[in-house]
């Protein structure tokens, strides 16, 4: 089981002023902890640190304020991004981080991004053994379904809609659907894939009670597919 995001955050890298992590706040390796000038000056040394950085993850310092409240939504699968017996794991759909969030981007930059991240996920998912994929909010669903060239079914889910003072809620829709093929590369596989509207992290009013009616419907989705 994996879950689906746009990009990774740059507090993956730096903290709320802009220097870089280190020591045991530090997630990932970076230029600098690897002591190599470019990308093009790695090894078979640097990418055991980079894999081993990357498998360690939610045993260090996850970033927690985004990651707690998606592993609730998935908890119903019997996995966890914090579980080393039964691990969930995180990919997206653009593999670089960015000093600003995703939405302050202009357009040609989100579609320099993408073009550049190009076969990426199809092929981190041709060589997994990940068959449920759960796409976090309306953005990544609306990138998902550009890149695999195809609508997921759309339904609507009243017990998800997020109050608000006035006014009617925002309403909650669920996203289903199969691939095999992502990028015009096949995948090898079947990959079921569900997601929601709603993005967990930064949407106002998500409720406790929306995040379990989530859970729960993942819950039923998972079983189908994995049974």
């Amino acid at each position: 089981m994996a879950s689906l995001g746009l990009n990774p955050s740059n507090r993956e890298f730096v903290d709320n002023r802009g220097r870089e992590l280190d020591g045991e706040l530090r997630r990932f390796h970076t230029l600098r902890s690897l002591e190599i000038g470019s990308w093009s000056d790695i090894d078979a040394h640097h990418l055991r640190l980079v894999v081993q950085a990357c498998q360690e993850y939610f045993f260090r310092n996850p970033y927690d304020r985004w990651f707690r409240r998606l592993d609730a939504v998935i908890s119903g699968t019997g996995t966890s991004f914090y579980d080393a017996f039964f691990p969930a794991c995180h990919l997206d759909l653009i593999p670089f981080a960015t000093a600003c969030k995703w939405t302050d981007l202009e357009g040609v930059q989100r579609a320099g991004l993408l073009r550049v991240a190009g076969d990426t996920l199809a092929l981190l998912l041709r060589q997994s053994p990940v068959r449920l994929l759960v796409v976090n909010g309306q953005s990544v669903v609306d990138h998902f379904q550009d890149l695999a060239g195809i609508t997921l079914k759309k339904i609507a889910m009243p017990e998800w809609t997020l109050p608000r003072q006035s006014g009617p809620g925002v309403a909650g829709v669920a996203y289903r659907g199969v691939v095999d093929t992502l990028s015009g590369l096949p995948l090898g596989n079947r990959l079921v894939v569900v997601g929601y509207n709603h993005n967990l992290q930064s949407s106002f009013g998500v409720t406790n009670q929306v995040i379990g009616a989530i859970r729960r419907w993942i819950s039923v989705q998972a079983a189908e597919a994995l049974a």
